[in-house]
């Protein structure tokens, strides 16, 4: 590889850009090279600290992946006792654009059964739908004895982005919230029969933008941007209000929020598993992994709510 070729490796770009940068130069000078050449290719092409970066990455990947899989394992046999107690679940994944929703939702269902659980995503409503009860397309969607639901954005839509993008009425916000508390307690409680886990996924400004700056360069996550999305930032405060408020009014002792700090995605990823793992009992529980959840992670909704108040109280408004 000549010299002109190398030096075209910008030194700053992250590892992935230079991985990219590599295999199309490779594509362009290897057309009949055997793998070893490749390979001798590939090593002339990186300086030292490219290497020692995609190693790095490359290894904690994997470390990654690996800390997961023992509580993955529980999943399946947590899995297994709801399917033989008829027992149903709920997971309300919710939170700001870019907040890590997806792949932690990737992680928890990675080795799960899927017979035995199910990931709704629901899109904007139908002219049709709008003229329902705002809980009646999510109620469509409940489990059957022994099933696993993941809301991925749940009813809450109505209490954040919903208001904010002025896709209901105020009279609608203000219902909802009075409401929405009887009617978990009515369709989802269902005397201990349904446990519901309502997860709140917190980024940060600066991490938020950073990921949409990701979405957009990157073909592969460019489908995730949308018309929300690039409104997120501009309306950060607002956003910010209305999770404040939903926090001070839908946050019970019977079904709290949990708020997870989500600029680490394997952290969030890690402590949403063991907060799962932490919501039912099941026989065969492991005793030697680690269930406590990490409470610079894991948030109680009511203190997140009290650190938010002190915020607004002392700034004007809170920063998350």
């Amino acid at each position: 590889m000549d010299k002109k070729t190398t030096a075209s490796l910008n030194p700053q770009k992250g590892t992935t850009a230079v991985i990219r940068d590599v295999v199309s130069s490779i594509k362009k000078a290897s057309n009949k090279k055997s793998p070893g050449e490749q390979s001798r290719l590939v090593t002339n092409l990186l300086n030292e600290k490219h290497k020692e970066d995609i190693v790095e990455a490359a290894l904690l990947k994997y470390y990654w992946a690996e800390e997961l899989k023992p509580y993955q394992a529980e999943l399946i046999k947590m899995q297994r006792h709801l399917e033989k107690t008829g027992k149903k679940m709920i997971i309300l994944f919710d939170g700001r654009d870019a907040s890590g929703k997806g792949g932690t939702i990737r992680r928890v269902t990675r080795y799960m059964n899927e017979k035995h659980y199910r990931v709704v995503a629901p899109g904007k409503p139908s002219d049709y739908q709008k003229t329902e009860l705002h809980m009646k397309r999510y109620i469509e969607h409940f489990p059957r004895g022994g099933e696993i639901i993941l809301f991925d954005r749940s009813w809450y839509n109505r209490a954040m982005v919903e208001p904010v993008m002025g896709f209901c009425s105020q009279a609608q916000y203000k219902r909802f919230l009075k409401k929405v508390i009887s009617y978990e307690q009515n369709f989802i409680l269902d005397a201990g029969q349904t446990i519901l886990l309502k997860l709140y996924f917190s980024v940060t400004k600066p991490e938020q933008a950073l990921r949409f700056e990701r979405r957009k360069n990157d073909p592969l996550r460019q489908w995730k941007l949308s018309e929300i999305d690039l409104q997120a930032q501009d309306l950060w405060d607002e956003f910010t209000e209305k999770k404040q408020v939903m926090l001070q009014k839908t946050h019970t002792t019977l079904s709290p929020w949990n708020v997870i700090r989500s600029d680490d995605k394997h952290q969030a990823r890690l402590e949403t598993l063991k907060l799962i793992l932490n919501s039912v009992r099941y026989r065969g529980r492991s005793r030697t992994l680690n269930f406590k959840p990490n409470p610079k992670i894991v948030i109680p909704g009511n203190l997140e709510f009290k650190r938010m108040k002190k915020e607004t109280k002392k700034h004007g408004v809170s920063s998350s």
